[in-house]
């Protein structure tokens, strides 16, 4: 059993203070057992996030810094034909002007349902056709699209952006690499522009604010790439009930989860780690992802008690 556990920790104050008073005696039992076996360290401004890395690096995959083919991967699972093209992930969102930023707010939060998602797909897919993209619905909050110099941009993922400022990460995408690069950062962001005309005064919109929704006003493009063989043999069991509330700022939801966690899956490994069988723990904040894994130990080594933090190794991811 291998274990990937996103959102572990972030280095923000808010949560290392409810990291001070959070109790998982299953991780620190689990950590006690198993051996450090591997640190990928990274920084905030990363586009692919440490689990992202730690998944592609569990496949095999190969691919720089927001080029890991994620979009590919899973639009074949919603049955799109992906051949040899080089797809990207269009997420439908909300951008939320402010006075001096636009900040992408939670897909999550939208709600939206698939008679609406599919309206609105259409009148994006047909401003991507016009510029040669080929396009795919794959769920209310799953587009593609595909085009051969997508396997060039390197983009942030939509989970390091949301909540915050995307004119950063549009930029980062943008600058440096080559021309070929460039010009189709630039038609991206042209693309986005045009949508948010386009979703402005949509139907669906119209609708969504007469009864209090949000509108959906733009889209976010990520994990572009070709798609490459993922062995689901190899695949790590993903928790992903810490996603939410820690890009929400729930700092109560996200300790709530934390206990669920430890008291489910960590468990299960803890059990597996004693028996002597085959246990991976890899742990992921917003910069860095820790690997332990169980290691033989000797006699005195299995006599001798340990004792580990678990604030301690979250606290330092």
């Amino acid at each position: 059993m291998h274990l990937l556990v996103p959102f572990a920790s972030d280095r923000s104050e808010a949560c290392q203070h409810v990291l001070r008073d959070l109790t998982l005696p299953n991780l620190e039992r689990l950590l006690a057992l198993l051996t450090p076996a591997g640190r990928d360290e990274g920084d905030a401004g990363s586009f692919s996030l440490p689990h992202e890395r730690a998944l592609a690096a569990a496949w095999g995959w190969h691919g720089g810094d927001g080029l890991l083919p994620f979009a590919a991967h899973a639009a074949a699972g919603d049955g799109v034909a992906t051949g040899e093209g080089a797809w990207a992930l269009l997420t439908p969102t909300h951008w939320q002007l402010g006075r001096d930023d636009v900040t992408l707010l939670d897909p999550d939060g939208l709600g939206l349902a698939e008679a609406e998602s599919r309206a609105l797909f259409a009148s994006a897919g047909e401003l991507l056709a016009s510029e040669g993209f080929a396009v795919a619905w794959g769920a209310s909050d799953r587009w593609y699209a595909a085009r051969d110099d997508l396997e060039a941009l390197a983009t942030a993922s939509l989970d390091r952006v949301i909540g915050r400022n995307v004119d950063r990460w549009l930029r980062a995408s943008a600058s440096g690499g080559a021309g070929e690069k460039r010009a189709v950062a630039s038609l991206v962001r042209r693309l986005q522009s045009e949508a948010q005309l386009v979703f402005h005064s949509h139907a669906v919109n119209e609708a969504r604010e007469e009864r209090g929704d949000l509108a959906v006003n733009s889209f976010w493009l990520s994990a572009c790439g070709r798609r490459q063989p993922a062995d689901p043999a190899a695949t790590p069991e993903l928790a992903t009930a810490l996603r939410s509330p820690l890009l929400g700022a729930d700092w109560a939801a996200w300790a709530d989860a934390w206990r669920a966690l430890d008291a489910g899956a960590v468990a299960r490994l803890l059990v597996l780690a004693r028996r002597g069988e085959a246990a991976t723990l890899t742990l992921c904040g917003d910069r860095t992802a820790a690997r332990y894994s169980l290691a033989p130990r000797s006699l005195w080594q299995r006599l001798r008690t340990t004792t580990v933090a678990a604030h301690d190794v979250l606290a330092a991811l």
